[in-house]
């Protein structure tokens, strides 16, 4: 199912009206809504290498979301999130501290990092890209997010719940991330590059809920 559309081939049958138009998917049209990011159910991560030999992994545990999704317009469709810094958990508490410290996001000073989306459109037949608004400590630049529509269900509970999982690589130093330490055998303790992930999981509102 195309989330954000696919483009239509184009009509070659003579016979046909000059005036028709392409039906609507009715699986799309229903997706229509707006839907809150379930943080339950939900993972923002991220991967950096370290010390040039490893990964490190984390996530920040806290996060609230929202998406407005059209289906008679999705390039229309709209994502925007609030990242509290402060939940930041790589699973070893003095790095998760140091990562809080004004070493890097300054959580004290810059309690959140946050997304609003601009665009949307369709790259192939599984994968959809949101571009929008990347802000982390009060400096705001451009981001692409490709992502992966995984579908929608009704949860137990009758929840009517939208997936997808996406990841995208950014330089920490664009957001002024920069603190480093050369290592004696050469490289840096802290790469540049880092790959953020998201993998969502949102519950469409009832109409006219707040």
């Amino acid at each position: 199912m195309a989330l954000f559309g696919r483009k239509n081939a184009a009509v070659r049958t003579p016979a046909a009206p000059a005036t028709a138009v392409a039906t609507l998917d009715p699986a799309l049209a229903a997706l229509t809504g707006e839907y809150t990011v379930d943080p339950a159910h939900s993972s923002i991560g991220f991967t950096v290498r370290h010390a040039m030999v490893t990964n490190v992994r984390g996530t920040f545990t806290e996060h609230q979301g929202s998406l407005s999704l059209d289906g008679s317009n999705p390039a229309a469709s709209t994502a925007s999130i609030d990242v509290s810094i402060a939940s930041i958990d790589t699973g070893i508490t003095d790095r998760d501290g140091h990562l809080r410290s004004a070493d890097f996001f300054d959580a004290e000073a810059f309690p959140k990092m946050s997304f609003r989306s601009t665009s949307a459109e369709q790259v192939d037949a599984e994968t959809y890209r949101i571009t929008g608004d990347l802000t982390i400590k009060d400096v705001t630049r451009p981001l692409s997010i490709d992502l992966e529509f995984h579908g929608s269900a009704t949860d137990v509970y009758g929840n009517e719940r939208v997936g997808f999982e996406g990841s995208a690589d950014i330089l920490r130093s664009d957001w002024g991330l920069t603190w480093n330490a050369a290592l004696e055998t050469g490289g840096v303790m802290v790469s540049d590059k880092v790959k953020l992930t998201f993998d969502i999981s949102a519950i469409k509102q009832a109409p006219g809920a707040a």
